[in-house]
């Protein structure tokens, strides 16, 4: 199972969709909370590549971008082969 590791705001609706997502697959993530915390959310931006919206999701340390992204790449079929699911 790849590494997954996803930036959010607690009541970030976008957040909380790409979690459900995620959860529904039963890809276990590390969330990192960035809610008012500026020194969290610059580190963030620059992991990547200068966004700063939320969510932002990292598979195996590759930024995939945010919920519309991660939902892409699942209507794809390209999600499950980066998330090691189909092993």
């Amino acid at each position: 199972m790849a590494k997954v590791e996803i930036y959010t705001w607690q009541y970030c609706p976008f957040c909380i969709r790409a979690k459900s997502l995620l959860k529904k697959k039963g890809v276990d993530y590390m969330e990192y909370q960035i809610d008012g915390n500026q020194e969290a959310r610059s580190s963030m931006t620059e992991r990547a590549n200068g966004r700063t919206t939320v969510p932002q999701i990292f598979i195996d340390n590759r930024g995939i971008g945010g919920c519309d992204e991660l939902y892409a790449l699942e209507q794809s079929q390209q999600l499950d082969p980066l998330l090691n699911t189909s092993d």
